[in-house]
């Protein structure tokens, strides 16, 4: 085997040798690629060897890395991490969006903790590789590992932050020879049992109880590749309830939607064929497919998305008696991208969503849609989105993006809407600057039932800057000033917001961050915003922000944000016009390590509204507390339980919200083989402060003071089998 040594460190003192030896030894033979880490370390008490679930470790964990180009193109690398103990996470590395771990396959991992410190080593198929049919092969790759106890970060070759990239910096690894992925056809089957009692709440003014005491469904996920390069994706009717809920965020008072990543596997993996620099591949915009199937891969230069997909939300979304009833919306995304010189490209994006739509006054799904684009997407006949893009390096620090789109939207009474959207986007960045800048124009009609889109009818032109000083010394690793300006304006000429924010930066080597703010910005309503507004309303918004971020002690990590703010009341009661308020919002995470194999992450959402007058009244009192607490058994066994609570009181005096309570447990037990062969064991219970009078009657959905009712829970079990050929 071939041996790697001398490791160079990335932080955190750039370019000096790393702080602790680490071996590598490769070799491989017709089937598997192998890399067995020896690391050492001067500390071995203070190694992080957490038995924890698959891909749930990082860079508060020690951990060892490799990375392969096996298209040698500086663009796109194959990612394998383990952590002291073998636990996997696997994920596709792209010099514009970083790790995505939503690609998975099957790999084996080993590892011990040793007296010196630990090894743990790698077997990878080259089934689960793509790379070009030459019998002599040329990837580029790279080895990482990570110490959080002093904070190191170090990679064979040196990777410097004084270089713009990753993969621009990686070695070439050459040798390999007669290796093959093969046919590599995959064919994922899955069945459910399970068992529910739900609120219908299809028709908030007639709610009532559904239950199947036992129920079942299958499906399956398949997957072919073809000439080595291409993969080629088939689901049909997918499940995804073994899913964790999503990581809670503020709803409230938000005048535009916010946005949710997405997590389902199908969406997931291949998504960075689709990116463009405006995002317009939201795939949480397909909310219940039954069939779909995906293309993406390399040709040569050329890179290839192409997605065909069903949405069965539209007509299920409603009572049995609406038009839209059992209606769907049809996808087409495309999208073909050709290098450039050093990782720049060209490229091209269309996507199309076709439904038989009705008009907003025939369908309650236009009443019940929480956002402007969910509105439109129910009465909406065909939406048409195309344009092109490039994304441009320079040198070591510079690189520019741009986008052009047009948009056609045609709805079911007749109403037509079409629109472009611009977007410019340039940064520098070396050892110490930062440097961006961005414009954006986006017309009044131009809309997209596809991308993540808040609001039409702007421009805007945003900056912003940073100068870090670097000492690299035994406390302080950098610190500095930062300006971040942003401007917009109507297409008639409005202002509608203008932001000056300075703030400081400090990182320290224990693992820490901190960062500290102060804005000036002021915001401008307008009639069309909001209907009771007879006259343009401007709002000072000045705030002040805190950030910390700790992972120095291997019991606990913690990060939190605190600000003070003043902003409108965008929910005011009847035909009120939105007032200024005094805003005190704060998000906080801590993650518990008691003992080895037992995780807990717990976090807290505040979001508080008072009046900007004395005396001060309370308007909007919300909470979210959130507890996961993860046990592992083993790699493969594990015990996950989620409880969350959301509270939201109001003052009806002054907001137009409900006060709202909320309850949700989720439990579930995983055994997992290998990513696609595992069990599930799940139960899920729901309680909401609805009125159960009502619901009794089906006269609608009220909130009560008094109690709870479950509105929401089920019991399942899931088994899922991978087969490869």
């Amino acid at each position: 085997m071939a041996k790697v040594s001398n490791f160079v460190q990335l932080a955190p003192k750039d370019g000096a040798p790393a702080q602790a030896k680490t071996d590598v030894y490769i070799g491989y033979d017709a089937k598997n690629f192998y890399a067995i880490f020896v690391c050492f370390d001067n500390e071995p008490g203070k190694i992080r060897a957490r038995m924890t679930r698959r891909e749930e470790i990082g860079p508060d964990h020690d951990e060892v890395q490799v990375y392969f180009d096996t298209f040698n193109d500086k663009r796109r690398a194959y990612g394998f991490m383990i952590n002291p103990v073998g636990i996997q996470f696997d994920y596709i590395w792209t010099e514009d969006n970083g790790y995505d771990s939503s690609w998975d396959t099957v790999w084996d991992s080993w590892g011990k903790v040793t007296p010196e410190g630990y090894v743990a080593m790698m077997s990878i198929p080259f089934k689960s590789l793509r790379f070009p049919a030459t019998p002599q092969q040329t990837w580029g790759i790279l080895f990482q590992r990570v110490i959080p106890h002093n904070n190191d970060n170090s990679f064979y070759p040196h990777v410097s932050a004084s270089i713009q990239g990753r993969l621009n910096q990686e070695a070439q690894l050459k040798g390999l020879a007669d290796i093959s992925p093969g046919r590599n056809i995959q064919i994922n089957p899955y069945g459910v049992v399970d068992a529910f009692r739900n609120l219908d709440q299809r028709d908030p003014n007639h709610p009532f109880f559904t239950a199947n005491h036992l129920g079942g469904t299958a499906g399956l996920d398949a997957k072919m590749i073809l000439k080595d390069s291409l993969v080629l994706d088939f689901t049909a009717n997918p499940d995804f309830r073994q899913l964790e809920s999503d990581q809670p965020q503020n709803l409230v008072n938000q005048r535009f939607e916010v946005f949710f990543p997405e997590k389902r596997p199908f969406f997931q993996e291949g998504a960075n064929f689709f990116n463009t620099p405006v995002n317009m591949y939201f795939t949480r915009r397909i909310a219940d497919p039954f069939a779909g199937l995906r293309l993406t891969g390399k040709v040569g230069p050329w890179g290839i998305g192409l997605l065909a997909v069903d949405d069965r939300s539209p007509g299920r979304s409603v009572p049995d008696d609406d038009p839209l009833r059992r209606k769907r919306a049809y996808f087409t995304v495309g999208r073909v991208t050709y290098e450039l010189w050093k990782q720049s490209n060209v490229g091209v994006f269309y996507s199309d969503r076709e439904m038989s739509a009705v008009a907003p006054n025939q369908t309650l799904c236009f009443n019940n849609a929480l956002t402007s684009t969910e509105q439109i997407s129910c009465v909406t006949n065909s939406n048409r989105v195309g344009g092109a893009d490039f994304h441009l390096h320079f040198g070591d620090h510079l690189q520019i993006y741009g986008q052009g789109l047009t948009s056609q939207n045609n709805e079911a009474d007749g109403t037509h809407l079409a629109g472009q959207l611009y977007h410019f986007y340039g940064e520098y960045s070396s050892r110490h600057w930062e440097a961006q800048s961005a414009f954006n124009d986006n017309s009044a009609g131009f809309v997209t039932l596809t991308g993540f889109f808040q609001r039409p009818d702007y421009r805007d032109e945003r900056q912003y800057w940073r100068y870090l000083f670097k000492p690299e010394g035994k406390i302080v690793t950098d610190y500095g000033p930062q300006i971040f300006h942003t401007e917009q304006w109507d297409h008639e000429g409005n202002r509608l917001k203008w932001d000056y924010e300075p703030g400081f930066n400090l990182d320290l080597k224990a693992s820490t961050s901190i960062q500290i703010w102060h804005g000036f910005q002021r915001e401008q309503l307008r009639p069309a915003d909001f209907s009771q507004i007879t006259q343009n309303i401007d709002f000072p918004e000045n705030y002040t922000g805190l950030f910390v971020n700790n992972t120095y002690f291997k019991l606990v990590t913690f990060n939190g944000v605190f600000s003070t703010d003043t902003i409108p009341n965008f929910n005011p009661p009847g035909v009120a016009v939105p007032f200024l308020t005094n805003e005190t919002s704060a998000n906080y995470t801590v993650s518990v390590h008691p003992w080895n194999p037992l995780v807990i992450d717990n976090s807290y959402i505040l979001e508080r509204l008072l009046t900007h007058t004395s005396p001060q009244r309370a308007i909007i009192n919300s909470h979210i507390i959130r507890s996961k607490w993860n046990y592992q058994y083993n790699p493969r066994l594990s015990f996950r339980t989620i409880l969350q609570y959301n509270g939201q009181l109001v003052n009806p005096l002054f907001t137009s919200l409900d006060k709202e309570k909320n309850f949700n447990a989720d439990f579930l037990v995983t055994y997992l083989i290998h990513p696609g062969t595992a069990f599930y064991l799940g139960y899920n219970s729901n309680l909401d402060n609805f009125n159960p009078e009502f619901i009794t009657l089906h006269n609608g959905l009220f909130r009560t003071n008094r109690s709870y009712i479950n509105d929401g829970r089920t019991i399942f079990a899931k088994v899922s089998w991978l087969f490869r050929f």
